[in-house]
């Protein structure tokens, strides 16, 4: 697989990342982009954008590869220092860049050994998490986001940027997982508190995740969206049943419906 790194000049964790990578044996090449060298090293080409990230629209279309990993800033209100990783796409209203109700393509064992990486080699005082689905750029390429948060700080951490510049090299170079089985996920907090349980326990990678806060969009379309952008065959619906809230009934009427089969985290 070709993976192209990007980051941006306007984000100071992705330049972090970026400087821990160069330091890693990355070359520059004779190309640019935005103005800036690109940087190559065996299956991996490293992109600086002019534009934030998630407001970079249809750059598959600038630049071809297998998948796109944006390396990036996390940002929260609590501050807590955190490595984090989620596919992008909006269940509803674009906020922050991308489409109304669309999702991005995802390669969910990809997300999964990026999630075990970063919980092998993440510094001491970091949580480490996977995200619910957020936020765009909208794209035709599997991508997924890398990111070091919450704060200044820890934006940068050199010790955590050589943590997620190790990460990507690993993750793009080294063997794929044991077979997987393949979860969408519905339900629980922003956090994936239950999934990410599920992910570290059992064979089952995730591709996207609906959090409890986007269930009132939630419908068959978006399911069947969600089906389509993931690569291969999807096995499940893995459900945080505690984390549905009031909206049980609506998610096992658009899974019965859609004659999907589902399990709870719960009961794995």
């Amino acid at each position: 697989m070709q993976f192209a790194i990007i980051v941006s000049q306007k984000d100071i964790a992705g330049l972090t990342i970026k400087d821990a990578l160069l330091e890693k044996g990355f070359s520059e090449t004779q190309e640019s982009f935005d103005n800036t060298p690109i940087y190559e090293k065996n299956n991996l080409k490293l992109y600086t954008l002019e534009t934030e990230t998630i407001l970079s629209e249809h750059l598959d279309k600038r630049i071809k590869a297998d998948m796109l990993i944006f390396a990036t800033r996390h940002k929260s209100e609590s501050g807590k220092p955190t490595l984090c990783c989620h596919f992008p796409g909006n269940w509803s209203k674009a906020e922050y860049g991308g489409k109304d109700a669309t999702l991005c393509p995802t390669n969910p064992s990809i997300l999964k050994k990026v999630y075990l990486k970063l919980k092998e080699l993440g510094p001491e005082g970091f949580d480490v998490t996977m995200e619910a689905t957020h936020h765009g750029p909208e794209l035709n390429t599997p991508v997924m986001f890398i990111e070091i948060g919450s704060g200044e700080e820890q934006w940068k951490d050199k010790e955590a940027g050589s943590v997620l510049a190790e990460t990507i090299l690993n993750i793009t170079s080294s063997p794929e997982l044991p077979p997987q089985k393949i979860a969408i996920c519905i339900g629980g907090n922003h956090y994936c508190s239950q999934f990410n349980k599920v992910v570290e326990k059992h064979d089952i990678a995730i591709s996207h995740v609906c959090p409890k806060y986007h269930l009132e969009a939630l419908n068959e379309d978006l399911l069947k969206q969600a089906i389509e952008k993931t690569p291969g065959k999807v096995d499940f619906i893995l459900l945080d049943w505690n984390g549905l809230s009031s909206q049980k009934q609506k998610v096992k009427e658009i899974l019965e419906n859609l004659k999907l089969e589902y399990k709870r985290t719960d009961q794995i």
